[in-house]
């Protein structure tokens, strides 16, 4: 079981979600994190235990490459596709009770923005830590995110902005959400957002890496 569950976080880490899937080259023909996966839950591992003794562990490993300058967006987005390969299986398990997320995030992409690889490769990492990831999608306003919270008690903000000209619209939304919801936990990021100016408009954290948010929420919402 052990060697089964090592085999997972290394497919995780390298992109490998099928036996059919061409990538990487020196894992051709071999299982991928789907069948992997399959063969875990028949020999009866948990899926608590496939999450965090296999997928956390290649992503962690393949997060750690990413923010040593080691590893690339590309790499990150394979990673977290095999990562999903292998959750289809486990998601009726998190349906049902069985397994019990985390808590509730609802993230987008901010007022004027239509970027979301970065919003997507959040929604993905965090899925994988074992977290209910709510979507809003893509030009998201303070009212998209207020009605999200009426349905989700608790749960936690994350905003992406890829443009300085849509960025500052994160100042108007976690305005209007801390007035409504003033305990609401709001992170942001982007390629132009900086931990200052998370600072400037009252946000909760600013994080570089979907891996950094991940780490920072399993540490308590």
């Amino acid at each position: 079981m052990s060697e089964l569950l090592k085999q997972l976080a290394i497919c995780v880490e390298k992109g490998k979600a099928t036996k059919d899937s061409p990538y990487p080259p020196d894992l051709k023909d071999q299982d991928g994190t789907s069948e992997i996966t399959i063969q875990l839950l028949e020999n009866g591992c948990t899926p608590n235990e496939i999450l965090k003794e296999g997928l956390m562990v290649g992503m962690q490993t393949i997060g750690d490459r990413f923010s040593a300058g080691k590893a690339y967006i590309p790499e990150l987005l394979i990673a977290a596709k095999a990562m999903n390969a292998s959750m289809e299986h486990l998601k009726p398990y998190f349906d049902n009770g069985d397994v019990k997320h985390k808590g509730t995030m609802i993230i987008g992409t901010v007022t004027g923005d239509l970027h979301d690889i970065g919003k997507n490769l959040v929604r993905m990492v965090l899925e994988g830590d074992g977290w209910k990831v709510i979507d809003l999608g893509t030009d998201v306003d303070s009212e998209k995110y207020i009605a999200a919270l009426e349905e989700n008690p608790g749960a936690g903000v994350g905003m992406s902005a890829l443009l300085t000209t849509t960025m500052i619209n994160m100042k108007t939304i976690a305005s209007d959400i801390k007035e409504k919801y003033p305990n609401t936990k709001i992170y942001i990021g982007g390629a132009p957002v900086t931990s200052e100016y998370n600072d400037s408009i009252g946000c909760d954290g600013y994080f570089v890496d979907p891996y950094g948010l991940a780490k920072h929420l399993s540490q308590g919402l």
